[in-house]
């Protein structure tokens, strides 16, 4: 079972945060949103798959190191796509739920 967000977003939170949003998918930029527009939920939902997602490229990093150089390209690539689709789902003014990121970044309480 998917656990939802159980909050209404309405079109002037979406117009007063989306630059905020947009910071989220931009690598440690996404505490940016977190500290100065958490009680806005669309951007607290994006900012949160930014944070999973950042955490996903310090991972990447370490990972790297003991396996290769070729891990840290791959998961960076796979990681800057994700951030791409949510940058582009930011400036449509939707949210967008990714698979495995969506249900880490449910579980992040502010």
């Amino acid at each position: 079972m998917v656990r939802r967000p159980s909050y209404a977003i309405d079109d002037s939170q979406i117009l007063e945060g989306k630059s905020f949003a947009v910071l989220a998918y931009l690598s440690i930029f996404c505490i940016i949103p977190l500290i100065f527009k958490k009680d806005n939920p669309f951007v607290l939902q994006h900012s949160k798959q930014g944070l999973v997602i950042f955490l996903g490229q310090v991972a990447t990093l370490i990972l790297s190191i003991l396996l290769g150089p070729w891990i840290f390209r791959l998961g960076v690539f796979v990681l800057g796509v994700v951030a791409f689709l949510g940058i582009i789902a930011v400036l449509q003014g939707r949210m967008i739920r990714f698979p495995v990121i969506s249900s880490l970044a449910d579980k992040i309480t502010m």
